[in-house]
């Protein structure tokens, strides 16, 4: 069996590359014997194929190419944006495995015109997410930055007032935007606390929504109902700054925010005015548009707006169980399989892969 030939696309925060507490940098490694220790992970999942594996330093497109150019497959990683111009020099690459839900580190379609899957990992960092986005939904909701601010500064007695405004969380109605796996979880934790629930996405069917005694609306419905909006579909060209200036005029002057997806579905612009103007009350953001966020960015300083730094499927099993399942992806195609994953389905008609199970038809391409 000939050896393929796989690239690891070494992320921009040297904290996230394997072995970073060894030496303590973002830069490649050639040691065969230490780059089999730091991705035995991978190594494992690739058992069934003879990997070669080599790190590619984040942030130069030329050196991508330059190594890359003959890769089999590459684990993607945010080292650089994969664009159709580093796509269209991948002579042999057959996958794009992507260790996360979103993909949006990756021209799609670029990959797809070029005949390359692209997968992502939608099974893994679920319920980690739904789980980050209760805590910003009741963070957000309750004001606590805003009266825990209020206590440390000795202001013990104006705290209660602020929550003396707010209704009961029981009987609000919360609404999602997208109900892939995220947000289905989301829609399971949320009845516990007595939430209505609505929700909005046109690529699931209206009994898959029911199943979940969820109630199936249009978006701007979901917008004009919703007392908390949380919002989990990938972002795409169908999707970026889908909520802007005219959606926070829709919605009700006391509704919350909560985005665990992409910081680019909300014109982040328009969501800074609809806190300033009372257009809606509070926000919990977990992404922004701009990360990390300039020094003089006004939810920075905003009292009713709680901040997390893009860690919402941070645990002590993200990046292992990331790197494991994009090397279960990449796997499957190099032994002439079709990935489970591909966020990019109608390309694999045309590539030399076996079908050995249908398409997941519970929600459409993620990406």
């Amino acid at each position: 069996m000939l050896k393929k030939k796989i690239i690891v696309q070494l992320p921009r925060t040297a904290k996230e590359v394997p072995g970073w507490d060894e030496r303590n940098t973002d830069q490649p490694v050639s040691n065969t014997n230490l780059l089999k220790d730091r991705y035995r992970l991978e190594f494992e999942a690739l058992s069934r194929v003879k990997p070669e594996l080599i790190e590619v330093p984040p942030g130069e497109v030329e050196d991508l190419i330059a190594v890359a150019h003959d890769a089999d497959a590459i684990l993607v990683s945010w080292g650089v944006f994969i664009d159709k111009t580093i796509i269209s020099q991948l002579n042999k690459c057959i996958i794009l495995a992507v260790g996360s839900v979103g993909t949006d580190m990756v021209d799609v379609e670029a990959a797809t015109e070029a005949g390359i899957v692209v997968t992502n990992t939608p099974d893994v960092f679920i319920e980690e997410t739904a789980d980050h986005t209760l805590m910003l939904l009741l963070t957000a909701g309750r004001r606590l930055r805003e009266i825990d601010s209020l206590v440390r500064s000795a202001q013990w007695t104006k705290g209660r007032p602020i929550l003396a405004k707010l209704p009961r969380l029981w009987g609000q109605t919360l609404g999602i935007i997208g109900f892939g796996n995220i947000g289905t979880a989301v829609a399971r934790r949320a009845r516990a606390f007595g939430l209505q629930i609505i929700a909005h996405d046109p690529y699931v069917s209206e009994l898959k929504l029911t199943a979940e005694g969820v109630e199936p609306v249009s978006l701007t419905e979901a917008l004009e109902r919703s007392d908390y909006l949380s919002l989990h579909p990938p972002l795409n060209d169908e999707t970026v700054r889908m909520i802007g200036h005219r959606e926070f005029e829709v919605m009700k002057s006391s509704a919350v925010l909560i985005n665990c997806s992409r910081g680019g579905v909300v014109d982040e612009e328009a969501l800074i005015a609809a806190l300033q103007n009372g257009e809606i009350a509070a926000a919990g953001l977990d992404v922004l548009e701009k990360e990390p966020p300039v020094p003089d960015n006004p939810l920075l300083t905003m009292s009713n707006v709680v901040l997390t730094p893009h860690a919402a499927s941070a645990t002590t099993r993200m990046r292992p169980a990331g790197r494991r399942r994009a090397a279960q992806e990449a796997a499957l195609a190099l032994q002439g399989k079709w990935p489970m994953s591909p966020v990019n389905p109608s390309v694999l008609p045309r590539m030399s892969l076996e079908r050995w199970q249908p398409i997941p038809m519970t929600r459409g391409p993620n990406r």
